[in-house]
């Protein structure tokens, strides 16, 4: 299963490795990045492969919000169907 992660917030040091050693921990491929600065914000998008990860979707959105709430950004994590889905023209 395939699903998106997006990182938004002020800009600091340590995003990308903070949230890559989380899905790194729980054997969770980044497949696809991307990350710029938009008037000072962070933002981020991650494709990422649940397909050998030792931890559920419900729980690997738990614990990205306790890492944003640690980080001081927002992190949303939707599997891809319903990402795709939802940005359908």
């Amino acid at each position: 299963m395939n699903a998106i992660i997006t990182v938004v917030g002020s800009d600091k040091v340590g995003i990308i490795a903070k949230v890559s050693q989380f899905l790194a921990d729980h054997k969770i491929n980044i497949d696809d990045i991307t990350q710029t600065i938009l008037s000072g914000n962070f933002v981020m998008m991650m494709m990422v492969d649940l397909k050998n990860a030792d931890i559920a979707i419900d729980d690997v959105r738990k614990a990205m919000e306790i890492l944003a709430n640690d980080m001081g950004v927002e992190i949303n994590i939707m599997s891809e169907k319903v990402f795709s889905a939802m940005h359908r023209v």
